[in-house]
């Protein structure tokens, strides 16, 4: 379980925690292809071709592996060489990009989040630790958090421990006063507690528990963290 006395802060995943990922990433698609049709119809086409997107993709984190962690980077990239090879202005990345980002910071928020972030803010300084590249502060969420880390920041991804000292830094605790909650059994759950965190597992899949240590404090929903910080 966890130990509430030694809690100060909370820091939370963001992607299929406080919203499902797979909604947000096809708005972000829509809105991107959108906006080629409209200003780069050539690579509009192309990137209609699921298995060209992934070949492309494939091709753009083979030649910059040490960029695996940055999201925004190889989208950006990927969206660059489907143009080069629809014979379009290079340059139209930047906007096109800029497209897809406003429709990935355009969350559907699972039904009580905000009610509850809104609860916990007023006790726990919040700040969003996420190996995706929304921006919480463009999100729905964004005024209930006081800071975010996020892989591309980091230069590593979760469960790496720099991630998660990098948020205690942040807040200016020790690891053991803070508490992270996110989805990922690994990522977040066991990772956290890697560097002596407590943990919360948003189990919304009802899955088993994957790993050998011992299974954390796990709910369904966001929403159930209030029911053990705040009773």
């Amino acid at each position: 379980m966890i130990d509430l006395h030694q809690i100060q802060a909370i820091t939370f995943d963001l992607d299929d925690t406080l919203w499902p990922i797979a909604p947000t990433i096809a708005h972000a698609d829509q809105m991107l292809a959108s906006w080629l049709a409209a200003h780069a119809p050539q690579t509009a086409m192309l990137s209609a071709d699921l298995a060209l997107r992934k070949e492309i993709r494939s091709l753009i984190e083979t030649q910059h592996p040490e960029r695996h962690h940055d999201l925004s980077f190889l989208r950006l990239a990927s969206i660059r060489e489907t143009l080069r090879r629809a014979g379009e202005p290079e340059h139209l990345a930047e906007p096109a990009f800029e497209a897809f980002f406003a429709g990935r910071n355009q969350v559907f928020v699972f039904d009580g989040v905000l009610q509850a972030l809104e609860r916990l803010a007023a006790r726990f300084p919040l700040v969003a630790v996420s190996n995706g590249n929304a921006d919480v502060f463009r999100t729905p969420v964004g005024p209930y958090f006081q800071a975010s880390v996020s892989a591309r920041d980091c230069g590593v991804a979760k469960p790496d421990p720099r991630i998660f000292q990098a948020a205690a830094q942040q807040l200016g605790l020790p690891p053991q006063a803070v508490l992270h909650v996110g989805d990922d059994a690994l990522a977040d759950a066991v990772g956290a507690r890697a560097v002596g965190m407590q943990a919360v597992w948003v189990n919304t899949h009802e899955r088993d528990w994957p790993h050998d240590s011992s299974q954390p404090l796990t709910l369904s929903e966001v929403t159930q963290l209030c029911d053990h910080l705040l009773a």
